[in-house]
């Protein structure tokens, strides 16, 4: 066996988000228990909209309560006011904390729309709330066909904090038909660092579907490396990848 990383393969996305979502629900429950705020990095994109979908049934059915959790999302297009419903603070709103009864003072994106002049100093603000809050207990993220998690394309340096970065022209051809063509696409975006997302306590990275297996194969089986940022989580003690069977079709454990 040639992977180097903790993998669970499930038969469809549905069926690997209600996982990912329990797994979620868990630390909520288990913080709330002990009268402790949970901590949890987010991310967007098409993804993780079952997990939250999942996340949100567990809130009204379950009572599942959000009062006691932070959340931290992983990235913002540079450029996107609150009210595109491109950016991301408009996805996360609408896919998630609208539906839950998390305080909005308990909920953190990054600010896509700073003068580029303040943006060093935003950034090094936004790794400090996450230091105060007692740093991620968990970290949810998606992959991009560049092997990207977050917005850290390649190179992207290990021990990357939050920062402006430019975006990579697979990632921007994947985004173009949600924006309605590529020239409508940003070309920069604040992303948290490899760095940042490394320290979280638990990571779990998903990926659904054949376009994705060509990547989760070089990042599963391949050698750590900056080409492909997402290898970099072979090192961290408690991730693994979640994937559906298509998403894993390329594996040698598949073939």
């Amino acid at each position: 066996m040639t992977e180097k990383m903790k993998l669970d393969i499930y038969p469809d996305q549905a069926s690997g988000s209600v996982a990912i979502a329990r797994e979620i629900a868990d630390i909520i429950r288990t913080k709330n228990a002990k009268g402790e705020t949970a901590v949890l990095g987010l991310a967007t994109g098409a993804s993780p909209l079952k997990v939250y979908a999942e996340l949100i049934r567990m809130h009204k059915e379950e009572g599942l309560s959000f009062k006691n959790v932070k959340t931290f999302n992983l990235d913002e297009y540079y450029g996107l006011t609150h009210d595109n419903d491109q950016s991301y603070w408009y996805f996360m709103h609408h896919n998630l904390f609208d539906h839950i009864d998390i305080p909005e003072e308990n909920v953190n994106i990054p600010c896509g729309t700073m003068p580029m002049e303040e943006v060093a100093e935003w950034c090094d603000g936004y790794e400090k709330k996450i230091d105060e809050a007692g740093g991620l207990d968990f970290q949810l993220l998606g992959i991009g066909r560049s092997g990207h998690i977050g917005f850290n394309e390649p190179p992207s340096d290990p021990q990357s904090k939050t920062r402006m970065i430019h975006l990579h022209a697979i990632t921007r051809s994947d985004a173009a038909p949600a924006f309605g063509g590529l020239e409508n696409v940003p070309t920069d975006a604040i992303t948290m660092g490899v760095g940042t997302i490394f320290k979280a306590k638990t990571i779990i990275l998903m990926a659904w579907g054949a376009s994705k297996a060509d990547i989760i194969k070089r990042t599963v089986e391949g050698e750590m490396s900056d080409d492909v940022p997402a290898t970099y989580l072979q090192a961290h003690p408690n991730c693994k990848f979640v994937v559906d069977t298509a998403a894993a079709s390329a594996l040698e454990r598949s073939k």
